[in-house]
């Protein structure tokens, strides 16, 4: 079976990118290798980013915010798949990745954005959680073998443009 770097990315790199990082590596059961980072990284991650990911028994050891130069450069892992998570990431411009990886825009509400008590913003970032299990979910089960580059490209536009989460606010454990 064949092995998946795929970097996650949002301008601060301090929230849903790093909530996509634990969980992807988690999820992809050695199939894939996730990572992140930001255009303009904050150099820290969310509290609640964190809580929310310790509530999930995911491992938040590793996890920074990090610049995404760190993986444009001869010596960064080759990226097979590039995700943005965040709209004004999308819209800046990139660097040239090695390798020319295949991108989507995977944008998502901010969750560190949410004003209100600590339980709301903490639902915020549940959310987010539950909406990239989701859509990784649904990366992990495509047929990539089988799929030619345009077919794969549509197929990870899609899942970006899926509306369909999980929102029961549930911290459980994954599998």
């Amino acid at each position: 079976m064949a092995h998946y770097n795929v970097l996650f990315l949002c301008t601060g790199n301090s929230a849903r990118s790093i909530i996509a990082e634990a969980l992807l590596n988690r999820m992809g059961n050695g199939r894939f290798t996730a990572y992140s980072a930001g255009s303009m990284a904050t150099g820290t991650v969310n509290p609640l980013a964190l809580q929310v990911l310790e509530r999930m028994d995911l491992p938040t050891e590793g996890l920074y915010s990090k610049n995404w130069d760190v993986f444009a450069g001869d010596d960064a892992p080759a990226m097979d798949f590039i995700f943005t998570v965040c709209d004004q990431a999308a819209a800046e411009p990139c660097p040239v990745w090695p390798g020319q990886p295949m991108t989507a825009h995977w944008g998502l509400p901010d969750p560190a954005a949410v004003e209100g008590t600590e339980e709301e913003r903490l639902r915020a970032f549940r959310d987010t959680a539950a909406a990239l299990r989701r859509r990784l979910g649904l990366l992990m089960n495509l047929p990539m073998e089988s799929l030619d580059r345009l077919k794969l490209a549509h197929a990870l536009e899609d899942i970006g443009h899926s509306q369909e989460t999980d929102h029961d606010g549930s911290d459980r454990a994954l599998d």
